[in-house]
C-alpha cells in the first residue's frame, strides 16, 4: 500500500478504530459441553430489515420502528420450517434483535443458543450467526477497503468469519457477506457505481477464502449470504474462482419443491432471481448431502422478506 493510500485509508477507519467499540458481538453459554452430533443442517436467510428503522406504519412516517410483528412471525415460520442447527442471517440489527429471534425460535421447538454478529462500517444491517453447536472461534474481517479512481470506499458489511465445533473431530468455518445492492449510488461515474463496489468486494472475498485455504487446505469452508448478482456475472465467478483448481467454490445448486432455484423477488418489476448462495470449498463438498439441499417454500414467505432462506445439509465426518 503507498503512503497516499494507506493516508486515505487511516482517515476513513481512525474514527471507527479509535471508539474501542469491538468488531463483534457474541452470545456464549458457559455451560455447553462440545457437542457431538452425525450431521449439521445450515441455512442462510436474508431477513429483510430485522432491525429498528424508519417505517411507513398506518400511513405515517415512525422513526426508530422495529420490523413489524407479523414480518417477524413469517420469519420465525420459514426458519422453524428448515429445521436448521445454524442459521447465517443478513440484515439483521442488533444483538437484541438476534437475542429476540433466537427466543421466538426456542418457543417453536429450534433452540439455536449460540450467537456471534459483526460489527464492521455498516452500522445498520448487519451479518450475524446462530446455532445450536458452540461457536469456538472468529476471524472477522472489519476494516476492508478498495479504491474506485481516486475515491476510497469500504467494504460496509465486512466479512462474517466464525468457526463452529460441531462434535469432538469436526468444525465448519463459516463466511458471511452483504455484497452492495443494486441500488444505484449517487454522482455515480463510469469509475463509480455499485456494480463495480460489488466487483471490488467480491475480489475482497475472494482474497480472504484463498487465505485460508492456503493456511489450513482441511478447512470445511461454507460462505453464505446475499450476493445481490447472479451467477453469470463476474462478482460470483469471481467469489467462486478457476473451475477445477483446489481452491474452487462450489455452488450448492438447491430448489424449492416445485423445482425453482429462486431466492428474491423484486415486486416492483415483478422480476424473481436467485441472489442468495451457498458455497462451499472442496473438503466441504464431499459432505454435501444434496438430496437435502433446499429453498424453503411456504406462503408466508413474502410476509416475511423478500428472500427466500437456502439450506444444505452437512454430514460431520471429514471424508
Amino acid at each position: 500500500m503507498t503512503a497516499r493510500r494507506a493516508s486515505l485509508f487511516l482517515a476513513l477507519a481512525l474514527p471507527f478504530l479509535e471508539s474501542g467499540l469491538p468488531t463483534s458481538f457474541s452470545q456464549e453459554d458457559s455451560t455447553a459441553a462440545v457437542t457431538s452430533a452425525d450431521e449439521l443442517v445450515f441455512m442462510g436467510y436474508n431477513l429483510k430489515n430485522y432491525l429498528k428503522m424508519k417505517r411507513r406504519i398506518d400511513g405515517d412516517s415512525v422513526e426508530n420502528a422495529p420490523k413489524p410483528e407479523r414480518e417477524v412471525e413469517g420469519i420465525v415460520t420459514m426458519i422453524a420450517k428448515g429445521k436448521p442447527d445454524a442459521v447465517g442471517l443478513v440484515e439483521i440489527g442488533t444483538m437484541e434483535e438476534v437475542q429476540d429471534l433466537q427466543r421466538r425460535l426456542k418457543a417453536k421447538g429450534l433452540d439455536l443458543p449460540h450467537a456471534e454478529i459483526i460489527r464492521a462500517y455498516d452500522e445498520v444491517r448487519r451479518i450475524a450467526l446462530i446455532s445450536k453447536f458452540p461457536i469456538v472461534s472468529t476471524d472477522h474481517q472489519t476494516e476492508l477497503g478498495y479504491l474506485l479512481g481516486e475515491q476510497r470506499f469500504l467494504f460496509r458489511r465486512g466479512i462474517f468469519d466464525a468457526t463452529i465445533q460441531v462434535n469432538p473431530d469436526y468444525q465448519l468455518r463459516v463466511l458471511g457477506v452483504h455484497l452492495k445492492s443494486k441500488r444505484e449510488i449517487q454522482d455515480a461515474t463510469e469509475t463509480t457505481n455499485e456494480a463495480l463496489m460489488r466487483r471490488n468486494e467480491s475480489h475482497l472475498l475472494r482474497k480472504h477464502t484463498e487465505a485460508i485455504m492456503t493456511a489450513a487446505p482441511e478447512t470445511n469452508l461454507i460462505v453464505f449470504g446475499d450476493f445481490n448478482d447472479t451467477r453469470n456475472e463476474i462478482p460470483i465467478k469471481a467469489i467462486q474462482g478457476k473451475y477445477g483448481t483446489a481452491g474452487y467454490l462450489k455452488d450448492i445448486q438447491a430448489a424449492d419443491d416445485l423445482g425453482y432455484k429462486w431466492t428474491y423477488c423484486w415486486n416492483y418489476a415483478d422480476q424473481y432471481s436467485r441472489f442468495d448462495f451457498l458455497f462451499a470449498n472442496k473438503p466441504l463438498v464431499k459432505e454435501i448431502d444434496r438430496d437435502r439441499s433446499f429453498i424453503v417454500s411456504d406462503p408466508v414467505w413474502f410476509t416475511a422478506s423478500d428472500h427466500r432462506p437456502v439450506v444444505t445439509t452437512i454430514v460431520a465426518k471429514d471424508r
